[in-house]
């Protein structure tokens, strides 16, 4: 019964997060805003609402800073396997594509997250800040510090980028019926309904973790981590269908790099130490593949060669089925 509730959960988040994208298209049509900062801050946002409060409720009500990380680094992975799928089956529309050219600084940015968290593993730096002594109420890893400041980066280059777009994109004809007003109401109650699907499916994922007997960071990989990715999986592969090559990746590179900043404000409430917990080894490795995916992506972005982004699309869904291996 524990995996049909599941199941509804996932459908749940999924379908709000439809509505979401839905609104946020309404608002592109309605607005002047650029497509970079829609799709690399705004959709993100929204797409990574079940990671911000799956990962926060699993610090703060669940005490499970394994869960945490590996919600985060298993979302981050499965995102850039499931990319590489999409991009495999439009890649001569996508290979032609004028993308926008700060998705290049934000991968760059993404990548330095990952090393950022090698450092911490490594305990190269893996120093926290703690206020209050004994009974500390400010604890935080400079980890965090240092993944903030990247995050907020990415969004000035992304806010300060006019966009680019696909050279076989045609803008939408179709006008909005619905007042801006009446837009922004409907958009946010869809937003409040993935962050409560979002929170069943927490303890949810906590559960079926207990009754297979499964480490929580696989359980995060897995269950939680793949659930969590269904939001810019979907809005992603509408995209593509609209041949809005642009919006879509910027979706799921803002979200990978939201993602990690949501590590960091999960840290920042953890009061009880650190969220980067490596006893796991699942943990490690999605560290490790993570980086190696960014870092393909980052070559498959900057490449104008078909045959080099297909081997790069082949390598980063490598990754995330090593991981599932090892």
């Amino acid at each position: 019964m524990i995996y049909v509730f599941y199941l509804l959960t996932v459908s749940a988040v999924v379908w709000f997060s439809i509505l979401a994208s839905r609104y946020i298209d309404m608002i592109d049509r309605s607005t002047k805003l650029s497509g970079a900062f829609l799709g690399g801050v705004l959709l993100s946002a929204i797409t990574s609402l079940p990671e911000l409060f799956t990962s926060i409720s699993a610090t703060t009500l669940i005490d499970d800073a394994s869960l945490c990380i590996g919600n985060i680094l298993g979302s981050n992975l499965f995102n850039f396997g499931m990319l590489a799928v999409v991009i495999l089956f439009f890649i001569k529309g996508f290979s032609a594509a004028n993308l926008s050219r700060s998705h290049r600084m934000v991968m760059l940015l993404l990548i330095l997250m990952y090393v950022a968290v090698w450092l911490n593993w490594q305990q190269v730096v893996d120093t926290e800040i703690v206020l209050g002594g004994k009974s500390p109420w400010f604890y935080m890893s400079i980890t965090s510090l240092v993944i903030a400041v990247l995050y907020l980066l990415s969004v000035r280059y992304l806010a300060g980028d006019n966009g680019a777009a696909s050279a076989d994109e045609e803008p939408a004809g179709d006008e909005v019926a619905l007042s801006l007003k009446s837009i922004v109401v409907r958009f946010v109650a869809a937003s409040v309904g993935i962050i409560v699907a979002s929170i069943i499916l927490t303890y949810i994922t906590d559960d079926i973790a207990e009754r297979l007997n499964l480490g929580s960071g696989l359980a995060g990989a897995i269950f939680l981590g793949v659930a969590t990715s269904l939001p810019e999986v979907t809005s992603t592969i509408s995209l593509f269908r609209m041949r809005n090559f642009d919006i879509a990746f910027g979706n799921i590179a803002g979200s990978n790099v939201f993602n990690y900043f949501v590590l960091a404000i999960a840290d920042l409430l953890y009061v009880r130490g650190t969220v980067y917990f490596f006893e796991d080894s699942k943990v490690i490795n999605l560290t490790l593949f993570g980086l190696e995916a960014s870092a393909v992506m980052f070559v498959l972005l900057c490449s104008r060669k078909i045959w080099v982004k297909v081997v790069m699309a082949l390598a980063a869904i490598g990754c995330y089925f090593a991981f599932l291996l090892v």
